[in-house]
């Protein structure tokens, strides 16, 4: 029986991509790396730290990656405080009511920095809802590494069979697979060539997802 839920953030309870997307070219631009639009697709759910690493490896940069790092965390934090205002994906805010006021564990597992999700929960008051909050930038591999979920999993306090992921990214989902955990692929407007194809679930709203629906899904 379904015990905990573990939630990817970017995607999944807030659509930052938009913001992370500009940082990220415009990082590429301070730096004159030419990243093209397949490359950077193919970072979706890596942490900055790990994307950065590829880029100075592909490009054979003469900065390091964690130059890059703080380059792209001084735009995204910029865009944060002066783009357009951010808001929950529509749902997320009532299927995480109605998940803990079920019983259900909460866990976020997120390749962002905790920075980075400090933010988004103190901006939209989700710290209540949520045992843990792991960070991927805090790990020695991110996604599509199964690391996050598993600890994750540990964090919520139940075993990997009675967890389940909320993923919307290629590398997430086979993050979740890998380590053993159900996973639901959220295909929303917001994911963009993204593969489904190893996810248990894929669903496009999350009143797909109520806590009556899935709770005999593990």
């Amino acid at each position: 029986m379904l015990k905990a839920v573990l939630f990817d953030m970017d995607g999944v309870i807030v659509d930052t991509e938009p913001l992370h997307r500009k940082a990220y070219f415009k990082m590429f631009e301070e730096m004159n790396i030419p990243v093209s639009e397949a490359l950077y697709t193919s970072f979706t759910g890596q942490s900055t730290l790990e994307i950065c690493q590829t880029l100075v490896s592909t490009f054979s940069l003469t900065q390091t990656p964690q130059s890059l790092v703080v380059c792209k965390r001084k735009h995204f934090k910029y865009l944060f405080e002066h783009d357009n205002p951010l808001q929950l994906l529509p749902g997320v805010l009532e299927l995480i009511q109605d998940y803990y006021h079920n019983g259900l564990t909460l866990v976020l597992a997120s390749s962002a920095s905790m920075t980075n999700i400090n933010r988004i929960f103190d901006r939209f008051d989700l710290n209540k809802y949520f045992v843990a909050k792991l960070s991927g930038a805090d790990l020695a591999k991110s996604k599509p590494h199964p690391e996050i979920f598993i600890k994750a999993a540990q964090a919520s306090g139940h075993s990997k069979a009675q967890c389940m992921v909320i993923e919307d990214s290629t590398n997430g989902i086979a993050a979740a697979k890998s380590a053993g955990i159900f996973c639901v692929g959220y295909n929303s407007l917001h994911s963009e060539d993204q593969d489904y194809s190893l996810a248990d679930k894929v669903v496009g709203d999350f009143r797909e997802l109520g806590f009556e629906r899935v709770k005999g899904w593990v």
